[in-house]
């Protein structure tokens, strides 16, 4: 009897110790908008079992226009928060906000200036337009760099609705866009827009940043690096493998999208670089300089977008996840 009972013994201990091997971290990443191109990788690292694979049960919160995530992450409700750019970072550590970008799958902001071809002749000509619609985060940001650096005059300043009518109406017009969306919808309804990227122009920020608490950081490290390994993995297929399943995921979260459109979005992002370009390139998708942070806020504060607060850097991002060439053996196996 005791032999069996040893050997009872002995099987549910092996029952709940595979049970344990094989628990998975619960994460809830919450995105910036509704689902689109711009977040393929974390849907594409979630079906194709990356995450998964790096010991994680990853739930991504989507965002979008009734939808404020980024309280969210303070709160607790969510892990990680993929955001804009670095300006709102700047904002949490001045408002003491304990979040921490780790990691910024875009190298350069998607923010442009959209004209119509013909219009003006070059990035400095749209100096001369009658009228540059804005919304209001626009006038209180990169609008204020703009001024300085190039001229532009508050009187062009007319506020954006989130409306192309106004735009496909008038052949002068000029306004706000991402260079992933608007462009594309403004060609599907009959114009023929120009782009101009504001980080072609020294508009320097990261974009689509993600941050998480400075508390996940300081006590759970190893949760953190296997997040960022597995998005990065995630970006690496689905920039250059079989994105299907990726779609299908995307387009069950936004019924609204299309997968013609999704391919005119990764279109764009390819043939503007915003992800495998610049430090991506050697060390890997999700690069961060911290010396390209300090630049930035330096712009940030010479322009008047943010006061001149004494920051502390190290509190808005850490390079601590990224750099590291991780998923570079994807591409070179995807992309020979």
């Amino acid at each position: 009897m005791k032999t069996v009972f040893k050997a009872a013994l002995a099987a549910a201990s092996m029952i709940v110790s595979a049970q344990v091997a094989y628990a998975l971290d619960k994460v809830t990443v919450g995105t910036n908008w509704l689902a689109q191109a711009g977040h393929g990788g974390f849907y594409q690292a979630l079906a194709d079992g990356t995450y998964e694979k790096h010991g994680l049960d990853v739930t991504i919160d989507m965002g979008g226009p009734q939808v404020n995530n980024r309280p969210m992450l303070a709160a607790g409700r969510l892990d990680f928060l993929l955001t804009g750019n670095l300006l709102l970072t700047f904002n949490n550590v001045a408002n003491d906000v304990p979040t921490t970008v780790v990691a910024a799958f875009y190298q350069k902001d998607p923010q442009v200036l959209m004209a119509h071809e013909g219009a003006y002749k070059d990035f400095q000509d749209l100096t001369n337009a009658p009228a540059i619609l804005l919304a209001k985060d626009g006038q209180f940001s990169y609008w204020l760099w703009l001024v300085k650096e190039f001229g532009f005059r508050d009187e062009q300043i007319r506020p954006y609705g989130y409306s192309l009518a106004q735009f496909l109406s008038d052949e002068k017009m000029v306004q706000q866009a991402y260079a992933t969306a608007e462009p594309l919808y403004a060609a599907k309804e009959g114009a023929k827009p120009v782009s101009y990227l504001l980080a072609d122009y020294g508009y320097n920020t990261y974009a689509n940043t993600v941050e998480t608490r400075t508390e996940l950081i300081e006590k759970n490290p190893d949760l953190v690096q296997r997040f960022v390994d597995a998005t990065i993995i995630g970006w690496y297929n689905f920039l250059y493998g079989d994105r299907s399943a990726a779609y299908e995921l995307i387009l069950k979260d936004n019924p609204d999208m299309k997968a013609e459109t999704l391919d005119a979005e990764l279109a764009r992002i390819m043939e503007l670089d915003l992800i495998d370009s610049g430090e991506a390139a050697e060390n890997g998708i999700g690069a961060i300089s911290m010396e390209r942070v300090k630049d930035f806020y330096d712009l940030a504060v010479a322009s008047g977008i943010v006061e001149k607060a004494d920051l502390d850097l190290s509190k808005v991002a850490t390079d601590q996840f990224v750099n590291k060439g991780v998923g570079i053996d994807v591409k070179k196996q995807l992309k020979p």
